[in-house]
């Protein structure tokens, strides 16, 4: 199982891209099921060639066979050992599902994502949300 998010157009060739159909299922309030069945996953596509706008914001629970497959793996997109590859890999030998995430999500992976997660967290803390807000930072 992965977490995935909607994610604008922009930020696809950045990403790990999923390839899914929803699981149908019964949700009081009428919406579409947020788990998918995973069919697929590209490590950072160029946008015409992304499956979807739905992308893995890493919160996994892994099968034994995942971490099997990286230690066996080769580096793949930018040289990098992937484990969306590893994931993959297990797409057809194991069942792999995506959850779509509610909430507030934030990529730290890059440092304006690490400076807007920080700053987000500063305003929430009541021991620093004063010095937010005298650096101009809090919100209206």
């Amino acid at each position: 199982m992965v977490a995935a998010k909607r994610v604008p157009r922009a930020a696809i060739p950045n990403l790990g891209i999923i390839d899914a159909e929803p699981i149908a299922g019964p949700k009081e309030n009428g919406d579409s099921s947020r788990v998918h069945r995973v069919r697929g996953l590209v490590e950072k596509p160029p946008i015409e060639e992304a499956p979807s706008d739905l992308a893995i914001i890493g919160r996994y629970v892994l099968t034994p066979g995942v971490f099997d497959r990286i230690e066996s793996g080769s580096a793949g997109a930018l040289g990098e050992i992937q484990l969306t590859d590893a994931i993959a890999a297990a797409i057809g030998s194991e069942p792999v599902h995506a959850c779509e995430f509610e909430g507030h999500h934030i990529d730290a992976g890059t440092p304006p994502g690490m400076l807007a997660a920080t700053v987000y967290e500063a305003r929430r803390r009541p021991e620093l949300s004063d010095a937010v807000a005298a650096l101009g930072l809090a919100r209206d």
